[in-house]
């Protein structure tokens, strides 16, 4: 089944085909009931014969002969004026082809028809009296050889009727035309060959009501069905539909008319325990009679209700409802049709003549359910159907060897079957609106069309609706609130999939959209915000100037610069004094540069990491660090060679002379060079960032690349600062008055300490404090080689400059001061 209405000519060269195939089959019929079929109640000879099956009658009782045991002919019950409107409806479309001088010109239409009094058995019984014309025999011995005597069937009202007519009449082609049998199992050709209907299939009713329900957003429905085919296949698909938009019925409950009340107050019982506000009642209109009955001796109001078109659109319900209880009713029905002449000829009908009647009563004052007109969209259905016959037969008559695909009526409605048999699904959605006369208006609010795209086919005016109880507002009916963004859904144990609790998305997911039933996790740039309904982006944090550390340091770092050139400044102006001139001025100042460039290389680890930056930070420091300790390291040297040098005998200076003292502080820093630049050419530091140190944060660090290079590095500097702290401890207490290899000890205990302590300060500080670990002890070192080293010296410049003379550095005792 799809979708959508295909193949009109098939569905026309069908009908054509059975009318065919009924004339020529007529004498190979199966006709063994005999004797016990009513006469017709309606009839009247033509050329062609149709057979309706309608119920005059809503019940009827069984009855046995007293005597012989057997059962007699059904006794009908309950006089139904709507199967008598149906018959008057096919009546008025044969009367009009009758009197038609285009459409079966000189022919003329009969028709023969039986009250089925609701009875499936009585049904079949009358079918086959209809197709073989045995309606009254004398002899149960007569042969059942009588051709048939119609050549097509028009009725039954209801479903299952049709179900088992359509089943016996189907192997002969009979064609049988429903006005109101809505089933979507009667569109299986394979079982129903010959049935055809002017209303639409449930197929199309069904998914209809589920695109409804879900329109105003109830997911927590209940489902109430008559006990037939039409409910139980209607209620099937509206559940299957209703799935796949994610509705769920929390209960679907059967019963038909006849069920005892005992059924009946059990479904009244679990209405009022459930917690859905919505029902969906997939009902015929003789059993809403029995619900509505039941609904108001328990006044069950305050619930919305959604019907199938059996009874949306009756007049007859909505005045049974006296306690309003299906009040802003939503549901679909036939679209509103209007046949002329139609309602007059109705009216015009001739009570018999009897002691209470004079036959000449005049109809069209009287209201009561005959003379109601509010079914005329199904009298036009009966009326269709009619004239589909009449044109079939037209076709056939002259020969035509194509068939129209379509026929209008004279109101301009456009008649076709497809390959199902079955018309274009068009509905009307109609909404149960009271009057201030206390009398419901059954209102237009909508349309559908399953012909258009599936976006297109439900077009609704929700402003004009009411809702149960007169509201204004659409009401709720769901089995949980939805979860707003920030949350998802987490179905409840046991319970249908509507039925969930909202858990709140977890730190760094969101959801940002209502009943989302996952937490999307947010880049890693990117963090939930406190409602996590939106990412974020992360803060991305480094050791900026700005900040108060990062000034201090630089603060720091710009301090000892400035320190280092007026100490650089003091030697050179006073470069020609002994203290100076003792100690080396040549190594001195390019401690001093060196020192500088310590001080300044710190800056290089504040700002955001880039990857000049990070190759540079690394490398300036390890060069310019070497550069330093290399340059106090041969200070050290030229101490221990200079006490060498005043034994007697001794020339180990000319070995250790200036130029051998530039060239060890070059070779010392060629070495670092060289690590560098395999460090750099290998795997160099890059920037990096860090998102795993922090959730709320990005952390912008310098990776080191090669580990194993940033180690080497850090470990040659180690190792030159061992070798110039031990080879200063051995000549502390040489016996100068102002021994420079005292402070040089200083400065390498200050500098080895600082770097020992480091590195597990350095790998346990979070983010940009292990920058600003590796910064303090890049500027405590050089403090520390700063201020032993130069600043006893610029001392005795400055504030001693008595002791600043060639026969005191030559002295055995040490200045006082020291």
């Amino acid at each position: 089944m799809t979708s959508t209405h295909r193949g009109p000519e098939k569905g026309c060269l069908l009908l054509q085909l059975l009318l065919v195939a009924s004339f020529s089959q007529a004498e190979e019929l199966l006709c063994r009931q005999r004797g016990d079929a009513d006469n017709p109640q309606l009839s009247k000879d033509g050329d062609f014969m149709l057979g309706g099956i309608f119920s005059f009658h809503s019940s009827w009782i069984n009855r046995q002969d007293s005597y012989t045991q057997k059962p007699l002919p059904l006794e009908c019950t309950s006089l139904n004026f709507r199967g008598f409107q149906y018959s008057q409806a096919m009546l008025f479309a044969i009367e009009e082809i009758n009197n038609s001088t285009e459409l079966l010109p000189g022919i003329s239409l009969g028709y023969k028809i039986y009250d089925v009094c609701g009875s499936i058995a009585r049904g079949v019984r009358v079918t086959l009296a209809l197709t073989n014309g045995n309606e009254i025999l004398s002899s149960l011995s007569a042969p059942c050889t009588r051709p048939a005597q119609v050549q097509a069937i028009m009725g039954e009202t209801s479903s299952s009727p049709c179900m088992a007519i359509a089943t016996v009449i189907g192997p002969f082609h009979i064609p049988m035309i429903s006005h109101f049998a809505t089933c979507a199992c009667l569109s299986d050709k394979t079982k129903y060959p010959s049935f055809l209907r002017t209303i639409p299939s449930d197929y199309y009713q069904s998914r209809a009501l589920a695109q409804l329900v879900k329109h105003f957003g109830w997911t927590w429905v209940g489902a109430i069905r008559t006990n037939d085919d039409y409910g139980n296949n209607g209620i099937a698909i509206f559940t299957e539909t209703a799935q796949h938009l994610g509705i769920c019925l929390e209960y679907s409950v059967s019963f038909f008319r006849t069920d005892p009340p005992e059924k009946i107050q059990k479904i009244i019982y679990m209405i009022k325990a459930s917690t859905s506000k919505v029902i969906v009642a997939f009902l015929s209109h003789m059993d809403m009679d029995v619900l509505i009955h039941e609904l108001s001796n328990h006044n069950l109001t305050g619930y919305q209700w959604v019907g199938s078109e059996s009874w949306i659109f009756d007049s007859q319900i909505a005045a049974m409802d006296i306690n309003h209880i299906l009040d802003g009713a939503i549901g679909l029905s036939i679209p509103k049709a209007h046949v002329s002449g139609m309602r007059e000829f109705m009216l015009d009908v001739k009570p018999l003549n009897s002691s209470k009647c004079t036959g000449h009563e005049d109809l069209t004052g009287v209201q009561n359910s005959f003379t109601d007109m509010s079914l005329m969209p199904i009298f036009n259905n009966v009326y269709k159907g009619v004239y589909a016959v009449a044109h079939a037969l037209h076709n056939i008559l002259r020969c035509n060897k194509t068939c129209l695909q379509n026929f209008k009526t004279k109101e301009g409605d456009e008649v076709y079957f497809d390959e199902n048999g079955d018309p274009a699904a068009k509905y009307e959605i109609i909404n149960w609106q009271p009057t201030e006369h206390g009398i419901v208006d059954f209102v237009t609010v909508g349309l559908y069309d399953a012909s258009l795209p599936a976006d297109k086919q439900l077009n609704l005016q929700n402003k004009s609706l009411i809702w149960a109880q007169n509201s204004q507002q659409v009401p709720l009916s769901v089995c949980s609130e939805k979860c707003p963004p920030g949350t998802r859904k987490v179905l409840q144990k046991g319970k249908p999939v509507c039925c969930y609790d909202c858990i709140r998305c977890a730190e760094g997911e969101i959801s940002n959209i209502t009943d989302s039933i996952t937490c999307v996790r947010c880049h890693p740039e990117f963090w939930s915000n406190e409602r996590r309904d939106a990412c974020v982006k992360k803060e991305a944090e480094f050791l900026s100037y700005e900040e108060i550390m990062g000034s201090l340091l630089t603060a720091a770092s710009l301090f000892g610069t400035c320190i280092t050139a007026v100490v650089a400044f003091i030697f050179f102006r006073y470069r020609k004094t002994p203290i100076v001139r003792a100690n080396n001025s040549e190594l001195s100042f390019l401690l001093l540069f060196s020192l500088t460039l310590c001080f300044l290389c710190s800056l290089t680890f504040i700002g955001r990491p880039s990857e000049w930056s990070c190759m540079l930070r690394h490398t300036a420091f390890g060069i310019t660090f070497v550069l330093c300790i290399s340059c106090v390291l041969g200070k050290t040297i030229v101490v221990l060679m200079a006490f060498r040098a005043t034994l007697p005998g001794s020339n180990v200076m000319k070995w250790f002379g200036p130029a051998q003292q530039k060239l060890s502080v070059v070779g010392f820093t060629l070495i670092q060079v060289i690590i560098c630049i395999l460090w750099l050419t290998i795997s160099p530091p890059f920037p990096f960032k860090n998102f795993d140190e922090s959730k709320h944060k990005i952390i912008l660090e310098c990776a080191l690349g090669s580990a194993i290079g940033f180690w080497a590095v850090l470990g040659y500097i180690g190792l030159l600062a061992m070798l110039c702290f031990i080879l200063a401890f051995l000549a502390r207490k040489l016996p100068d008055n102002f021994n420079e290899a005292k402070f040089i000890t200083f400065s390498m205990l200050i500098f080895c300490a600082v770097w020992i302590t480091f590195i597990p300060a350095y790998v346990s500080s979070p983010g940009k404090f292990s920058v600003a670990v590796e910064i303090f002890a890049i500027l405590a070192s050089s403090f520390g080689l700063l201020f032993c080293i130069f600043i006893p010296k610029c001392y005795i410049i400055l504030l001693k400059p008595e002791k600043n003379t060639k026969k005191n550095m030559m002295g055995k005792e040490a200045p006082k001061s020291f």
